[in-house]
């Protein structure tokens, strides 16, 4: 049996404890070997001044898993062309890592609008999808697709991991440090230090 990868992608700008709890709790109780912090660069053509460069926000992630040896960080879709979509990521890791199976993570709300993505029945029959609760209460542990709203009556199964619900964004860190409020409680202690040594989101 090929050893199973899940793939959490995010910017991770900043990333903060809940994305570690999420990342942890899936390495830990489900049955995915390891889990990938897939870094997201940001789009040439949208850039945004509250999005840090990619190698900074590569640097905090790593910096923040350095002591849980089943999470990774990736940076696979810092070399692909822009605009990138994810079923051209799955099929580079693919072709990179042919000894792993790659799965998708993706929150309870992303689910909702998965079959708006590109190519998004090629990623539903090659690659499992582990979902994690955005609402409360969580909903059933496996989501059939007969019942989601994805056209053409897709068939398949979804894991639902009930994983801890997490209220924490990275939107909300960014507006308090600028705000000058205290935030530390909510980033890992050597993120914290990077982003103000850094004197980022200020």
């Amino acid at each position: 049996m090929p050893k199973k990868v899940g793939l959490f992608f995010g910017t991770f700008n900043p990333i903060h404890v809940g994305h570690l709890i999420i990342a942890n709790h899936l390495a830990e109780h489900s049955d995915l070997a390891e889990v990938w912090l897939v870094v997201t660069p940001h789009n040439p053509h949208k850039k945004k001044k509250t999005l840090l460069d990619d190698i900074h926000r590569l640097a905090m992630v790593r910096i923040a898993i350095e002591d849980y040896p089943k999470l990774k960080a990736s940076n696979i879709e810092f070399g692909l062309p822009q605009p990138n979509y994810t079923v051209k990521t799955l099929a580079v890791l693919e072709e990179k890592y042919p000894e792993l199976e790659f799965c998708l993570i993706m929150g309870e709300d992303n689910l909702k609008s998965l079959h708006k993505w590109k190519n998004f029945e090629v990623i539903l029959k090659r690659h499992a999808i582990y979902v994690y609760p955005r609402v409360t209460p969580p909903s059933s542990t496996v989501i059939n697709t007969e019942a989601s709203p994805f056209e053409g009556g897709l068939r398949g199964m979804f894991t639902k991991i009930n994983a801890p619900i997490i209220e924490i964004s990275s939107t909300f860190i960014r507006k308090n440090i600028a705000s000058g409020n205290e935030i530390r409680p909510m980033l890992p202690n050597n993120v914290w230090e990077y982003l103000d040594e850094m004197n980022f989101y200020k």
